[in-house]
């Protein structure tokens, strides 16, 4: 069993470290191996199965080696072989070179070894411990080193003194294991005779080993020495050849002057040929400039590729030399492209005019495109030059003129686009294709380069200034629908070789959100300001002297509902023509501008009845006016509808409708303030003496109540019956606060008679009023009087209790102040009768407010409750 272990390492001097591997060997007889030479070894072997721990500490001058081990049964002995093998140039310092000390073991079987630079055996015997002796006495340290042996400094590292150590020790561990008894030591004659035979027997197989490797090294020897002639020879004969070059090479060099006078004979044998067509190459450089200028191009590239070959000619036998007389070639050759690249910029145009010359310049393109040279030329490449020129000249045509701004420009220009792009590809169809190379495809070439063109042409107006709403709508519908709609690019007319299904949008959904947002910022603003314009005109007919126009029936009329309901339809309506999302933006504006024209309606009725009741601005038909707004609101609340497409949320309307009811509202409440301030002057003598004796009080307020409410009738159903009903409850209502003021109690049972019966009278009178202006009897509040006529006739006061429960039911908001007042008009209740009565509103459950029904008592003020007196009630009237 073998085991290996890394340890930080010997140093080699102070402050250093190397690396020190160990193997335990387990296990008698067996030995281990040595590693790589320059790694230090440590070999253990012990004679029983144990286990042995090595540990290894380096320090800068002074190495430790510690081994622990224990024996598996008490009493028997161990031995343990230890061979070090360390490098010679460990320093120590003073005194550690001097001989090891004696080594002894402690109670815990560590042996310490702090050795010489060379240590080349240890042998240490465990001795066998009895279990019931006691541990030796621990020894200082002076005893240790006095047991420690001293051990010679090692020389040097030599193969053959290591072989000679490593010997030593495999005898020494041999010769340990062997002898391990005493007994064992009678058998050494025999050991001795048989290593003897092996000792021998190793002789003899060394010395056939080292006479075959004798016989190889002469054989070997033999080689080298042919080897050695050969090359020698090989080297002489190169010897022999470098001179004979270097000789040829000065040879050589004074031919140098022969071969350049050969060269200059070639090439002015090469010109003396050529010279008669290089004398007419400045007339063929003219002429063919002649030809350029006459557009003759198919003539001017034969010439100009005569004149490229007879340079080509000249260029190789004279070496590369350039000739002066080619130097305008260059020139020329730039003046040809130039001229093919200007006819294929006219391409639509000469298509019409002069097919010869358009074809003629694609075929000068597509030749020369095929063309080889000799010459270090750079190719011309003119087939993408006409390429190019194609595609610019095309866009120059439509979008080279930068467009003017003005009202309408922008329109005008798509729309000459709308006309002008279908026959631009129905030409390139017809015309250009038939004169150009079919790789062209010309027809996919114009309507990606229009594509493109008007494209880029889009971003830069979006770039620039901001754009009107019509110019932003304008521009939103016709790249959405009229570019890709059947007129232009979804034409049928166009064929699958046109391919406009790859096609990048025109607008970009940047592009489309940003005019999207102009379109809807610029509407707000023109809706905004046009509704306020016909609210100002509005507002300004209502301190006229003429009353409110009213239409064929009768009622109350003006444009302003309609006009707003217009303008917002309109607008909702124009923008399903380009997108639903920009509907929906629309619609959402729409419905807010409507709520702040409702807001700012509502804000001007307030000035105007603020003005009319100071004073300030006195309007000759203030209640008209008043009464023209009511049909206002009710021709916009039943035609708001028309805001409300099929694809808009049902609670889309719900704050416009709820703004319009506010409006109603506020309306209907200075109507009736008006009626108010007129009825009030009326109310201040009621009740009194004179009123129970006559009812020309409420003919008064009947007779001012109808003159208020003639102007009714010119307005319209539903909202005439609303402000019938709350006139004739502000009637009721006015009544009911007079009866609470207290300014009446009746003297005895004859008074209490006339009350009822007036109360009776004022009800009848009351309902006929109002019957006979269009009210209907179900939603009067005139039967409120009939019931405190019934609290006024009863004659035996005890019996109050049920006539106040009867009034709480029929109407839940009466309180005991109210009841305490009508009591006091009775003027025959006395304090024990008044608590009995009021008791009753709270005995029993509280009566639920009947369906429909509108609060009465709860908005008539409840009269101050009268301080406590020990006096009698009388009369004060």
């Amino acid at each position: 069993m073998s085991q290996w272990w890394e340890y930080p390492a010997l140093p080699r001097r102070p402050g250093e470290g190397a690396i020190l591997k160990a193997k335990a060997i387990c296990g008698g007889g067996r030995t281990g191996r040595l590693a790589k030479p320059g790694e230090f070894h440590i070999k253990l072997s012990s004679a029983t199965q144990s286990r042995s721990g090595v540990q290894w500490r380096p320090m800068p001058t002074l190495f430790h080696l510690h081994l622990r081990g224990k024996t598996e049964k008490p009493g028997r002995q161990r031995c343990l072989r230890f061979l070090l093998i360390t490098p010679t140039s460990l320093s120590f310092p003073e005194g550690a070179g001097q001989e090891p000390s004696s080594f002894s073991v402690g109670p815990r079987r560590k042996l310490q070894l702090r050795g010489a630079p060379t240590l080349l055996a240890l042998t240490w015997t465990f001795a066998p411990i009895p279990t019931s002796a006691p541990a030796p006495p621990a020894m200082d340290s002076a005893a240790r080193d006095k047991m420690q042996p001293a051990l010679p400094p090692g020389p040097e590292w030599p193969e053959q003194e290591r072989a000679e150590q490593l010997a030593r020790g495999a005898a020494l561990k041999w010769a340990s294991g062997i002898f391990y008894r005493p007994e064992q030591l009678a058998r050494l004659g025999q050991y001795r005779s048989r290593e003897v035979q092996r000792t021998c027997s190793l002789e003899a197989r060394i010395k056939s080993v080292v006479q075959s490797y004798l016989e190889g090294v002469k054989t070997g020897v033999r080689q080298l020495a042919w080897a050695l002639e050969a090359v020698q020879g090989a080297r002489e004969a190169l010897g022999q050849a470098h001179g004979l070059l270097w000789g040829m090479a000065e040879a050589a060099q004074t031919l140098e002057p022969l071969r350049e006078q050969v060269v200059q004979h070639k090439q002015l044998q090469a010109m003396s040929q050529l010279l008669p067509r290089l004398r007419a190459v400045p007339a063929a450089l003219a002429h063919t400039q002649t030809l350029i200028d006459a557009q003759r191009l198919l003539e001017a590239y034969v010439s100009l590729r005569e004149l490229e070959q007879l340079q080509e000619e000249t260029w190789a036998p004279l070496g590369g030399l350039e000739l002066p007389v080619f130097e305008g070639l260059g020139p020329l050759a730039e003046a040809l492209g130039q001229a093919v690249e200007a006819a294929a910029g006219a391409a639509g145009r000469l298509a019409r005019e002069d097919p010869a010359l358009l074809v003629a310049a694609m075929r000068v393109a597509e030749v020369d495109a095929g063309r080889t040279t000799s010459l270090e030329q750079a190719a011309r490449d003119w087939r993408q030059r006409c390429l190019r020129a194609l595609q610019e000249g095309l866009e120059q045509i439509h979008f080279g003129t930068p467009l003017q701004p003005g009202p309408g420009a922008l329109a005008e220009w798509l729309e000459a686009l709308r006309v002008a792009l279908p026959a631009e590809l129905a030409a390139a169809e017809a015309l250009v294709a038939p004169c150009c190379p079919p790789h062209y495809n010309v027809v996919r070439l114009w309507a990606h380069t229009l594509h493109s063109g008007l494209r880029r042409c889009l971003q830069q107006l979006l770039e620039g200034p901001q754009l009107e709403a019509a110019d932003a709508f304008t521009l939103l519908h016709w790249a959405l629908h009229v570019y890709l709609g059947p007129e232009m690019m979804g034409s049928l007319e166009l064929g699958p070789e046109a391919d406009v299904s790859d096609l990048e949008p025109l607008l970009t959904l940047e592009n489309i959100e940003q005019l999207e947002a102009i379109f809807v910022a610029k509407v707000q603003a023109s809706v905004a300001q046009w509704l306020q314009k016909a609210l100002d005109g509005d507002v300004a007919e209502w301190g006229r002297e003429q009353e409110p126009d009213t239409d064929p029936s009768g009622f109350y009329h003006s444009p302003m509902p309609a006009i707003v309901l217009q303008i917002l339809e309109e607008n909702i309506r124009v923008t399903r023509m380009v997108s639903e999302s920009l509907q929906r933006r629309v619609h959402g504006v729409a419905l807010s501008e409507l709520s702040a024209f409702l807001r700012s309606f509502s804000d001007a009725l307030i000035r105007f009845s603020r003005d009319h009741l100071r004073g300030e601005a006195t309007a000759p038909h203030y209640v008209p006016y008043l009464l023209a707004t009511l049909n206002h609101q009710s021709a916009l609340s039943s035609s708001v509808s028309v805001l409300q497409p099929d694809w808009v949320a049902p609670g889309a309307l719900a704050p416009v409708e709820a703004a319009l009811d506010e409006l109603q509202r506020r309306i209907c409440r200075l109507v009736l303030e008006a009626l108010l301030a007129e009825l009030q002057p009326l109310f201040a003598a009621l009740p009194s003496r004179r009123w129970l004796s006559s009812p020309e009080l409420l003919d008064d307020v009947c007779e001012r109540t109808a003159s208020f409410c003639q102007d009714f009738r010119h307005v319209r159903d539903p909202v005439v019956q609303l402000l019938l009903a709350e006139a004739e409850r502000t009637v009721v209502l006015q009544y009911l606060h007079a009866l609470m003021q207290g300014r009446l109690v009746c003297r005895g049972a004859d008074e209490r008679t006339q009350a009822a019966e007036r109360l009776r009278h004022d009800a009848a009178q009351l309902r006929e009023l109002f019957l006979g202006l269009g009210l209907e009897e179900s939603v009067q509040c005139a039967p409120v009087l009939l019931a405190l006529r019934e609290l006024l006739n009863l004659r035996d006061p005890t019996l109050l209790g049920l006539e106040v429960a009867g009034l709480r039911q029929q109407f839940p908001d009466v309180s005991e102040d109210h009841v305490s007042a009508l009591l006091d008009l009775r003027g025959d209740v006395s304090r024990e009768q008044r608590l009995a009565a009021l008791s009753s509103l709270q005995a029993g459950p509280q009566p639920s407010p009947p369906a429909g029904g509108r609060a009465l008592f709860s908005l008539v003020p409840a009269p101050a409750p009268p301080l406590s007196s020990c006096l009698p009630s009388g009369s004060c009237a």
